[in-house]
């Protein structure tokens, strides 16, 4: 118990015990002020440094989104890269030629370790496709393949139109469908709802005896636009062609059914299989300084459909990804473990890309520190979403306010981007840029998904939110544990 001595001082502090307070007190007297002076010398430094450190990481968060904010390099090169080589299909000129160009900026960008990793990918060609109204005559009705669907014989086939709502109605009379063109006609409520009859509808169609199947186009919005996408075979059953037509159009074969008309079509798909083509992942890094050997994955998706640009869908993913790699280079800041891009080939027609990497990389993926994926569409930034454990989830919670000022500081459950299976499967905690952007599936996988759909201030404030995470998970003390 401390008690103030009489007539002592008023600063005077001394143990209640007597005297071994007044032993104490000469020794405080004549000791104190240097052990004090020596405290203050060996500390302070350490409590600076701390200071500073936080400071700087505030610093730099600032730093990189004012750069990322004001900047027109991610714009420009998604410009170029869009109008130079249009949509990069698996297996195409234009992909192979894209690839080339961002290999040789990555160069000149200084990053390490450059390089095109070889993937095997499917080659797929769409070719010339019409659809006509034959009875009525109604005339063309616009069309899109789907991705992987056989073709027609040479002169199309021509059969009356089965318009149904879901699958349960297709099973619930399947003969109704024998020799018929089998048009699925779902509501749009959501992307994954109506996307199922997009890629299993064939299967469906050719069980119930349809010589050809169609899909209402995956998209709440349309002028007469079709949509493509990837649709699949199932082991065993008959194939049979396989495309999309617009809102529009599924809408009005659905009235005149109803009226008690059955209308005929005449379909012609050119669609053919080619043997599998070379293609690469693109592989470039910011290399650590102090643990390399650790590796945080950012990325998105180089390749897209063979209509429109793929500005969307993912040219601006992958810039995004890529500048904000760029900014934290030329801010000067060396992260403590390696960060890494990641453009994967082949997402849209078979994830080839997203698997070879997984196998080429197996041997270091028990220190892949996280995955983030950049494929949801540029546009306002809300946070992330994650997937990983309750501890790493506490501790990007604490990184998520340096994001506030751009609207960003949300973190959610549920990272689902398609490119990071493979690695989510082995372990790796992934992440996906959380953007809300109403209007997505307006273009996605349409021939409107072009350069001018792009908001450039929605695209630098993506590059904003990937910078500042990036920067602070390559700086984590520790490795976000599993």
């Amino acid at each position: 118990m401390l008690a103030m001595r009489p007539g002592c001082p008023s600063s005077t502090l001394v143990c209640a015990a007597g005297s071994r307070g007044r032993v104490r007190d000469a020794l405080w007297r004549w000791t104190g002020p240097v052990l004090l002076m020596v405290g203050i010398q060996y500390l302070a430094p350490s409590l600076k440094a701390a200071s500073a450190g936080s400071d700087v990481d505030r610093g730099i968060a600032q730093r990189l989104i004012t750069a990322a904010t004001n900047g027109t390099t991610a714009m420009a090169r998604l410009a170029e890269l869009c109008d130079t080589f249009g949509p990069r299909l698996s297996g195409s000129t234009n992909l192979e030629a894209a690839i080339d160009w961002i290999l040789a900026t990555l160069v000149s960008d200084g990053f390490d370790r450059v390089r095109g990793e070889p993937v095997k990918v499917p080659h797929w060609v769409r070719g010339p496709a019409s659809l006509e109204g034959r009875d009525p005559a109604i005339g063309e009705i616009p069309l899109l393949a789907l991705g992987g669907t056989v073709g027609t014989p040479p002169a199309g086939i021509e059969a009356p139109v089965l318009v149904v709502t879901n699958y349960a109605e297709l099973n619930a009379r399947p003969e109704r469908a024998v020799g018929r063109i089998v048009v699925f006609n779902p509501p749009f409520i959501s992307y994954g709802d109506i996307v199922r009859y997009r890629s299993g509808g064939a299967n469906a169609a050719a069980k119930a005896g349809a010589v050809a199947s169609l899909v209402r186009s995956a998209t709440p919005f349309s002028l007469r636009t079709p949509h493509t996408g990837a649709m699949n075979y199932e082991e065993g059953v008959r194939k049979i062609p396989h495309a999309a037509i617009a809102t529009e159009d599924a809408d009005r074969l659905a009235r005149l059914q109803a009226r008690g008309i059955t209308p005929v079509l005449r379909l012609v798909l050119s669609a053919t299989v080619l043997p599998d083509a070379d293609s690469r992942n693109i592989v470039a890094e910011i290399r650590g300084w102090e643990r390399p050997g650790e590796i945080v994955v950012v990325g998105g998706h180089v390749d897209s459909w063979d209509v429109g640009q793929g500005t969307l869908d993912d040219a601006g993913g992958c810039l995004a990804a890529w500048e904000a790699l760029r900014l934290i280079k030329t801010v000067g800041r060396q992260p403590r473990r390696t960060l890494r891009l990641v453009l994967w080939t082949n997402e849209e027609n078979g994830l080839r890309g997203a698997k070879a990497y997984a196998e080429t990389h197996r041997d270091e993926l028990d220190r892949h520190v996280i995955a983030i994926e950049s494929d949801s569409g540029i546009g306002p930034v809300k946070g992330f979403a994650f997937t990983g454990s309750q501890e790493a989830d506490r501790r990007l919670r604490a990184v998520m306010p340096l994001l506030a000022t751009i609207g960003a500081d949300g973190l959610k459950a549920g990272a689902g981007g398609a490119d990071l299976g493979p690695l989510l499967q082995r372990g790796v905690p992934t992440m996906d840029l959380w953007t809300e952007r109403t209007d997505y599936f307006w273009f996605h996988h349409s021939a409107a998904d072009t350069v001018d759909k792009m908001n450039p201030a929605e695209l630098n404030r993506c590059v904003a939110a990937l910078a500042v995470m990036l920067d602070a998970l390559g700086n984590l003390p520790e490795p976000l544990p599993r």
